[in-house]
């Protein structure tokens, strides 16, 4: 009877908080306001890309300290196909699977020469692979104008369903959704789809196999597994969730500039997986989370605090959510090392006697 009830309460709790994900729209806009219906909307953004570099660091063990190079391809391939800089419209739902499958054909171009190498130098290589398609971007305006150079594209499309867009919102009567708020269930939506294909890439003989390579190549390779199609394999499904993530940023911003793909953001995104728990799906989307939410909350609260303790500003916002932010990365990965929600596996092996 003990044991009905507490699968009761559990099954009640489940639901109540699938409601209090499905309306968050509604109370966060009501309780603080449209701009957080947008921060909601980058929770779930950086969540698929999160999912996506924990195929490469958390499965399979390689360092890609490139990832963001993935995220540029996929919103200028968004961009240039549907914006007026070369006066494309093509349909939002076709360019997703394009911008995809071209980071993902990047993703093997990137694996390709770097299959020997390992740790460091696998990070030094997949930097500088970031920073050179951040230039390439930054610089592809002349003699031809591909990418309009540091200037970026806009007037981007926004995902739109027949001859409805996002733009014009959406009318039930007394429930108004806004385009924030649509965005937020699609992306929501492919949250759960990129949730649903790691699990069944985790439980996979491809994934142990992934996970065979993390533990030892060596190994993994006298055991009779291709080390170098696994490799390869890795980098494209990786980077395919990064070109998604692109895709979606480009047009639910309606512009993309090479400032958006810094090193900087390789750095967010590498430490949302390894803050939450690397190889752990739950961990790495509360990592996503906290990465997203937290600095918005410091910068919300950091300018007040120091004007009602010291009557004016003595730091520079920004600076000082930096800087809190590195302490408190310090601070988890000393007395957390395996991240905040580790997997069972991880847990274990950095346990001590």
């Amino acid at each position: 009877m003990k044991f009905n009830l507490m699968a009761l309460a559990q099954g009640r709790v489940r639901w109540f908080l699938l409601g209090l994900l499905l309306t968050a729209p509604f109370w966060m806009g009501a309780l603080l306001g449209p701009y957080w219906v947008r921060i909601l909307d980058y929770c779930l953004l950086y969540a698929i890309l999160a999912l996506g570099l924990n195929i490469v660091v958390g499965y399979a063990g390689l360092l890609d300290l490139g990832f963001i190079a993935f995220y540029a391809v996929g919103a200028y391939v968004f961009a240039l196909l549907a914006s007026p800089h070369w006066d494309m419209h093509w349909s939002p739902w076709l360019i997703l699977p394009i911008a995809a499958a071209i980071a993902a054909v990047v993703g093997a171009m990137l694996g390709a020469p770097t299959l020997r190498l390992r740790g460091d130098y696998l990070a030094i290589v997949t930097l500088g692979f970031g920073e050179i398609v951040r230039l390439f971007i930054n610089n592809l305006d002349r003699p031809i104008n591909i990418t309009n150079g540091p200037q970026g594209i806009s007037g981007i499309d926004t995902l739109s369903v027949g001859g409805w867009s996002f733009d014009q919102g959406l009318n039930f009567g007394v429930v108004n959704l806004v385009s924030a708020q649509l965005y937020f269930y699609v992306l929501l939506a492919l949250v759960i789809i990129a949730v649903v294909a790691c699990r069944r890439l985790e439980n996979s003989r491809i994934g142990r196999a992934w996970v065979a390579i993390r533990e030892d190549e060596v190994a993994a390779t006298a055991m009779g597994i291709n080390t170098r199609n696994m490799k390869l394999l890795a980098f494209a499904m990786g980077a395919s969730f990064g070109g998604v993530g692109g895709a979606l940023f480009a047009s639910f911003q309606g512009f993309v500039s090479p400032e958006s793909f810094t090193l900087m953001e390789s750095v967010m995104v590498l430490c949302m997986v390894v803050l939450g728990g690397m190889g752990h799906i739950p961990g790495v989307l509360l990592g996503a989370f906290l990465l997203t939410i937290t600095p918005e909350i410091l910068r919300e609260v950091i300018s007040p605090l120091q004007q009602q303790l010291f009557g004016h500003q003595v730091v520079d916002p920004e600076n000082l959510r930096m800087l809190l932010f590195g302490l408190s990365m310090i601070l988890v990965m000393l007395y957390r090392p395996g991240g905040l929600w580790p997997s069972a596996r991880r847990a274990q092996e950095l346990k001590h006697d």
